[in-house]
């Protein structure tokens, strides 16, 4: 039986179409406030899978428009009640449910305090939309799996959408335009040796840098969730601080070697990890000769995150399964999940 979580994954295509297709004139209008209003911070404020894409969408911000991008600790306003200074600040919250108190309640203290405040929400008509001067729906649709697919996808892609319109950029809005063939074709990379080596597995060590850590991030989440495999989630950078000690013979590592700069430099930890003895899962596009995996792309690297994540996607609802999990139902969790 085909499970929920990959019939939302591969509907992803025609959920960013219709995002695409709508709120245009909106998104104009945000780009133009955006270009006009100096910040002296920005932030994100987000949990779980939607921090993967807050941390993508910062990642845009400050390699394309040079804004210091930080992640917001909720705590700090929900139980410290620190008194944060708000004004000239940028405040982007992305969530699937627009419900959890601790999203909600910064956003609207930030509005509160003179802030910026975007919201890209699934939940149009959420607490946290409501809290937000600025609600970008993710057109998403319902989500019934517990494992977020489309509309993590989603979210990237409106976030992505954002930093193409506040910096004006025809490349991007293009490339953008382009993705919903992209994901079709995501769908239909063929990743089977991957479950062949991670179906008996117990744990994985997911690698990525700049541009790819945020899909490292997500997909290590996702081993949790739907395989119940302890997964962590690493910079390319960081292996060799600590991290390289956990590797031994068939230590399986997953690396996403994204197009872009920090490419050469994971394409040889690679090769280094292979000769410790990892298990090395290399996903990088068809131009990599010694991959494992071979990573889609985009028609512009910076959105090549979108579209490697639908591929894994459809990876990891095959795994749950030859693992004998139902990914719909991770055990423990649930779709809303409401903190303070």
């Amino acid at each position: 039986m085909t499970s929920m979580m990959l019939k939302e994954a591969i509907s992803a295509a025609e959920c960013v179409a219709l995002q695409l297709a709508s709120d245009t004139e909106r998104y104009a209008e945000l780009g133009r406030k955006l270009r006009s209003t100096s910040f002296s911070t920005a932030l994100t404020v987000a949990r779980g899978s939607s921090d993967h894409a807050a941390n993508y969408c910062a990642y845009l911000i400050m390699a394309r428009l040079g804004r210091v991008v930080a992640s917001l600790p909720m705590s700090l306003v929900t139980l410290y009640k620190s008194p944060l200074v708000t004004r000239d600040t940028l405040t982007i919250a992305i969530s699937q449910s627009g419900q959890s108190p601790d999203v909600v309640e910064p956003i609207r203290y930030f509005r509160d305090g003179g802030a910026t405040t975007i919201a890209l929400v699934n939940e149009i008509d959420s607490p946290l939309a409501q809290a937000a001067e600025w609600a970008m729906p993710l057109h998403a649709g319902r989500e019934q799996s517990v494992a977020a697919t489309k509309s993590f996808i989603t979210s990237l892609v409106a976030g992505a959408r954002l930093v193409a319109q506040w910096q004006n950029d025809p490349e991007l809005l293009a490339g953008l335009a382009a993705l919903p063939e992209a994901l079709l074709e995501a769908t239909k990379c063929d990743w089977s040796a991957a479950i062949d080596v991670l179906a008996p597995a117990k744990n994985i060590m997911v690698v990525g840098r700049g541009i790819s850590f945020p899909i490292a991030l997500e997909s290590a989440l996702k081993f949790k969730e739907t395989s119940a495999l302890q997964a962590e989630a690493f910079s390319g950078a960081e292996i060799k601080h600590g991290p390289m000690a956990l590797i031994e013979d068939g230590y399986p590592l997953m690396i996403f070697a994204t197009r872009g700069p920090t490419q050469a430099g994971l394409l040889q930890l690679a090769r280094e990890m292979r000769e410790r003895g990892a298990r090395v899962l290399l996903a990088a596009p068809a131009d990599v000769a010694e991959r494992d995996l071979t990573l889609p792309t985009a028609a512009t690297p910076d959105l090549d995150p979108i579209v490697a994540i639908q591929a894994f996607y459809v990876m990891a609802a095959k795994l749950a399964a030859a693992r004998g999990m139902d990914p719909d139902r991770p055990r423990h969790l649930s779709k809303v999940t409401k903190t303070n």
